[in-house]
């Protein structure tokens, strides 16, 4: 997957990606209050296809459902040094691309185009050249991804009608 990028810190929180007030709404428009703390009007710039780079220790906190807000809001992958495990699992689980790649953030900045590929744990960054190695995701977890998360695929599979 190829998008524009948009890079965070290390230690982002599920609560500041998901807001306690913002559980109360109805997705699309706790959709909108994603990072409202961290950068304020981000959900006004982010476009579907964006991809969203991080640190380490992306998703701590909570285990929130923040990959349906990412999903609402069209971003196509998280990219970060290091994942929480629940976060990470979590958003594998609801169908959003995660992939972890140690020293992302050093080669990317935001609004450059960067390319992904979750089978081979690759990135670039079309806008310098500059490419890298993730850890590539196993075949069960690209699985669960590409039948739109662990539901959907029991569905396909005849577990659940």
């Amino acid at each position: 997957m190829t998008g524009r990028v948009w890079v965070f810190g290390d230690s982002l929180d599920t609560d500041a990606m998901y807001p306690a007030f913002a559980m109360k709404l109805e997705l699309p428009e706790a959709a909108r209050h994603i990072f409202y703390q961290v950068r304020p009007g981000w959900t006004d710039l982010v476009v579907p296809g964006d991809i969203v780079i991080a640190g380490t220790n992306f998703g701590v906190g909570s285990s929130r459902p923040v990959a349906a807000l990412f999903q609402r809001l069209g971003v196509a992958a998280v990219v970060a040094e290091s994942f929480n495990s629940l976060f990470f699992r979590n958003a594998v689980n609801a169908g959003l691309p995660a992939l972890t790649a140690r020293g992302i953030t050093e080669h990317f900045q935001d609004g450059q185009t960067g390319t992904v590929d979750l089978a081979t744990g690759t990135y670039r960054n079309e806008s310098t050249g500059i490419s890298g190695l993730g850890r590539p995701l196993p075949p069960l977890l690209l699985d669960i991804i590409s039948s739109g998360g662990i539901l959907a695929r029991l569905a396909e599979q005849g577990f659940l009608s």
